[in-house]
């Protein structure tokens, strides 16, 4: 959530902000809830004169009736009361309109770093850097989709009938290829320093506010209504959110904290071959990387999360690039995210299995977690959060890139992690 302090101060590099993310409604959004933060402090301002006006009626009234003073002290109990019900008024208010702001705070986007480059939508994303060698592979290739089928490791026609579309079975060298890419993305986290969690994946309203997936993605999260708890679309959502509402103590940062956990969004409106088999799915696995440190160090924290997403992909023998997202196809509350895709030979075009996003104080604010450095002022982290990673496209990559006439070879790194060395 964007701070009061910087819509005030920096109106028109909010602004800009706004529209490099083609955030519309900008304009009329920011414009409304300077009138309201205006009014609020009008109010705050009457409530707390009214207040203090009262408070010194009090003292004044105890006086005239020691003194004997009745008519003096009637009139003053008067006024009293009518600054009693005038503070009543204003609080009341006041709580409506601090909803207001609040409500049209959520509302906004986070505002781009500098270095995000114009654009409306993945075509205008800027390529950082291409790593690896495309396979070329035979007459006889074909998508994973038809692999799967073949080396019977994935049904999607069971998970139908257990579930409904986009929720697959893994079976047999399937099921042990997904525990093996995860014991060995948590492997790799806790060598590079992340401490592993195993957090809930359901969360309540609160946690889904602070990382900012409500409102904005609210339509893309399923939901328990009766609890009023939701399944999370990405471990992101738990980890940090273990740090709302925390002062954390500045010899204890950076937090780098890892974690496994199913994922789960509704994808509504997804359809034709490019969500088909592996490529979008309803419930997925990922291992997730989440850092939160002083603002100062967050650019050289992100570029560190990067790296060890790219030694994933290289340990993995996989071609990869890595893209800096244009304004208008990024995250709602990013700051800068880079995108990191494999190449899928089969298909013949990259797949996203990666975003590495620094998120500012945006999520920091929400969330109200701070830290306090040489005992002054409480100030706002940054957070951080990146995908190491996503099992189903790396899945698919994996077994369309590796495929022979006698299986599919896995990559050495696996051998141990899989207890076999190729599918088939």
């Amino acid at each position: 959530m964007l701070q009061l302090s910087v819509l005030r101060d920096q109106t028109d590099l909010v602004l800009a902000g706004l529209a490099k993310k083609r955030y519309a409604t900008g304009p009329a959004d920011v414009a409304a809830i300077l009138d309201l933060d205006q009014r609020r402090r009008q109010l705050q301002t009457s409530h707390d004169s009214a207040q203090a006006e009262a408070n010194k009626l009090a003292q004044q009234i105890g006086g005239l009736m020691k003194s004997g003073d009745k008519a003096g002290a009637e009139t003053l109990k008067a006024r009293t009361a009518e600054l009693k019900q005038h503070t009543q008024s204003a609080a009341a208010e006041l709580a409506q309109v601090e909803k207001e702001q609040q409500q049209l705070l959520y509302k906004l986007p986070n505002l781009p770093h500098a270095s995000v480059p114009e654009g409306r939508a993945a075509a205008d994303n800027e390529i950082v850097r291409e790593h690896g060698t495309k396979p070329e592979l035979g007459p006889d290739a074909v998508p994973h989709w038809d692999l799967i089928k073949k080396y019977d490791i994935i049904d999607f026609e069971l998970g139908v009938k257990i579930t409904g579309a986009g929720f697959p079975v893994y079976k047999g060298q399937g099921a042990r290829l997904q525990r093996a890419l995860i014991n060995f993305f948590l492997d790799e986290a806790r060598n590079a320093g992340y401490t592993e969690m195993q957090p809930p994946i359901l969360v309540n309203e609160a946690s889904g506010y602070g990382t900012g997936q409500l409102p904005d993605k609210e339509g893309q999260m399923y939901h328990d209504a009766k609890d009023d708890l939701y399944l999370i679309p990405t471990a992101e959502v738990p980890l940090t959110n273990i740090y709302r509402d925390e002062i954390i103590p500045v010899e204890k940062l950076p937090v780098r904290i890892t974690g496994h956990t199913p994922c789960f969004r509704r994808e509504a409106g997804s359809w034709g071959a490019d969500v088909r088999g592996l490529n979008r799915l309803h419930q997925f696995d990922k291992v997730e990387i989440v850092q939160i440190t002083e603002p100062e160090h967050s650019y050289a924290a992100l570029d560190t999360m990067v790296a060890h997403i790219e030694g994933l992909l290289q340990k993995l023998d996989l071609p990869y690039r890595v893209l800096r997202l244009c304004g208008g196809d990024m995250g709602f509350t990013s700051a800068l995210t880079y995108d990191l895709e494999v190449w899928s030979a089969a298909q013949g075009r990259w797949l996203e299995v990666s975003s590495a996003s620094n998120f500012e104080t945006y999520q920091a604010n929400r969330l109200k977690c701070r830290y306090r450095a040489d005992g002054g002022k409480t100030q706002l982290l940054h957070t951080l959060n990146g995908s190491a990673l996503a099992l189903p496209r790396i899945v698919a990559a994996l077994l369309e890139n590796n495929q022979t006439p006698e299986g599919i070879k896995l990559p050495a790194v696996l051998h141990s992690y899989c207890g076999f060395e190729k599918i088939g």
